[in-house]
């Protein structure tokens, strides 16, 4: 299909936008909001490499929203984010560059393998302990780029999840506590989406007519989870998220396997 040529009905868009507002709240406390809005932007009909352009120019706006909110609330823990943040910019450079020079037909096949992946990791326990671990020099020079150049990969290559990777090395490998692992993750997130989304400017895979209005939607959305996860925390959100993949993921699969 021609980009070009392609139309966005009112519901439609409607539907994005919505989408967009429940993906950043999702996103936000524990990750994982592109596993609604890249199905959603695939299901009214975007071809998979414009699709993820346009997921990660709306997940870009929401996450500085999100880490703007942690920031201020100092859950973000500097020296990690200062080593990570290069190399999460680089890796997810290589992994966007690696997805365009895939076919669309293909890609899109490679997208429904992956989201039940992203989705398990998502929904993986995260221990509720709030102590955090001393940091050392091999988990700050050589966990933390490591993590980072590999996560940032992901990123750029596919994206869904992504939040969700970055909060469970931080709180396993780091042994950051969950709010503090939720902060810094969000610096890691925006240094590989500003990268990803460079590349598909670039290439010119955003599609502008719902771009811009799912971006809106989905820094109010961040806005208020961060909120919500300096007060409440992730657990009734991750249950709304898993009801919403399932029907978005049974879609899709009919629209590219049936």
């Amino acid at each position: 299909m021609e980009v070009a040529a392609f139309e966005l009905g009112l519901l439609a868009l409607c539907f994005l936008v919505a989408i967009a507002f429940f993906a950043g709240l999702i996103d936000s406390v524990a990750g994982g909001g592109g596993l609604l809005a890249v199905p959603a932007l695939l299901l009214v009909g975007l071809p998979p490499h414009m699709a993820l352009g346009t997921s990660k120019f709306m997940g870009t706006a929401g996450t500085t929203a999100a880490f703007i909110t942690y920031a201020k609330n100092g859950a973000v823990v500097w020296r990690v984010a200062a080593v990570g943040a290069v190399f999460a910019f680089l890796g997810s450079a290589a992994g966007t560059g690696t997805a365009l020079r895939i076919d669309s037909a293909i890609l899109g096949k490679v997208i429904l393998v992956l989201l039940p992946v992203a989705a398990l990791i998502t929904f993986m326990p995260k221990r509720t302990n709030a102590q955090e671990k001393p940091l050392t020099p091999l988990t700050l020079y050589v966990f933390t780029p490591l993590i980072c150049t590999a996560i940032g990969f992901y990123d750029g290559f596919f994206g869904p999840g992504t939040g969700s990777f970055f909060l469970i090395a931080l709180h396993l490998a780091l042994g950051l506590g969950l709010v503090a692992a939720s902060g810094t993750a969000k610096a890691f997130n925006l240094a590989s989406n500003v990268s990803s989304l460079t590349v598909f400017l670039l290439s010119s895979k955003v599609f502008w007519l719902a771009a811009l209005p799912m971006a809106a939607a989905n820094m109010a959305g961040n806005i208020l989870g961060s909120r919500l996860a300096l007060r409440k925390g992730p657990a009734l959100i991750r249950k709304m998220l898993l009801i919403s993949l399932a029907l978005l993921f049974a879609t899709l699969v009919w629209r590219y396997y049936g």
